[in-house]
């Protein structure tokens, strides 16, 4: 064999046989960079984005009603002002939709307490206000449901006896929390009976353990934010003055 072909294949097993260095991943470190008012601003930024901003928070801050006192979602033990004041809006302003697509009403409305996430505070109410109120971006939706499924509906809320708003839903309990009365739109409520009840789509899909919604017939999806309905509530009336009533009360 001549040299060059011994050379040659030489080469081709060396490059062949050696074996690539494996490489692990042994450590990862990062650290927090915090963003304070203490950075340097870029003025060709802050230029840039200053209209912007200026309009925005004009609009948020523009006056839409007034609140005549100063309202809290811990003001009730079953249910409370400013949650009655939420349910009804989001009746009020979502049962036009609904009936102009299905032809059918609202039979009553369910939000969840912990969804209340600022006070109504006395003075003027903005665009602001419903941000602070309803920060999530949660939607309305139309429920479906027969009364044997509204039966578990009511007996999450004895059991929870907390004040999730409620609207056109009216429930009477005793001492041993048992039911005195429960009627939607001032009627009993039949078992194979179809009521459509308006919630949002975080409690539809099982939040706060409002499992009930899932076994519903059909659903309805308005593409509507609560905190959309209660701006547009907002600006069709002039003072809020809600209260704590008998929607959901406890007798001895």
């Amino acid at each position: 064999m001549r040299l060059t072909h011994f050379i040659f294949l030489l080469y081709i097993f060396t490059l062949f046989s050696c074996k690539q260095p494996k490489l692990w991943l042994t450590k990862i470190e990062g650290k927090q960079i915090q963003i304070t008012d203490t950075l340097p601003l870029d003025s060709e930024i802050e230029a840039y984005i200053k209209p912007y901003r200026d309009n925005i928070q004009k609009d948020l801050d523009s006056v839409l009603a007034y609140s005549i006192r100063t309202y809290s979602k811990s003001d009730g033990k079953l249910n409370t002002a400013i949650g009655n004041f939420m349910a009804d809006a989001v009746y009020n302003e979502a049962n036009p939709i609904f009936k102009n697509r299905t032809g059918k009403d609202i039979d009553m409305v369910l939000l969840n307490h912990g969804g209340i996430r600022s006070i109504l505070s006395k003075g003027d109410v903005t665009k602001r206000t419903a941000y602070e109120l309803m920060p999530f971006e949660n939607s309305i939706v139309v429920l479906e449901m027969r009364g044997n499924q509204i039966d578990r509906l009511i007996s999450y809320l004895i059991k929870r006896k907390r004040a999730h708003p409620i609207s056109k839903l009216k429930l009477t309990i005793n001492e041993h929390d048992k039911i005195v009365e429960a009627q939607i739109n001032g009627k009993d409520i039949k078992p194979n009976k179809a009521y459509y009840v308006a919630t949002n789509d975080y409690l539809y899909n099982g939040g706060d353990d409002m499992t009930f919604f899932k076994t519903n017939d059909s659903l309805y999806i308005l593409n509507y934010k609560v905190r959309n309905a209660l701006i547009d509530h907002f600006k069709k009336i002039d003072t809020i003055n809600p209260v704590i009533d008998d929607r959901f009360i406890q007798i001895k």
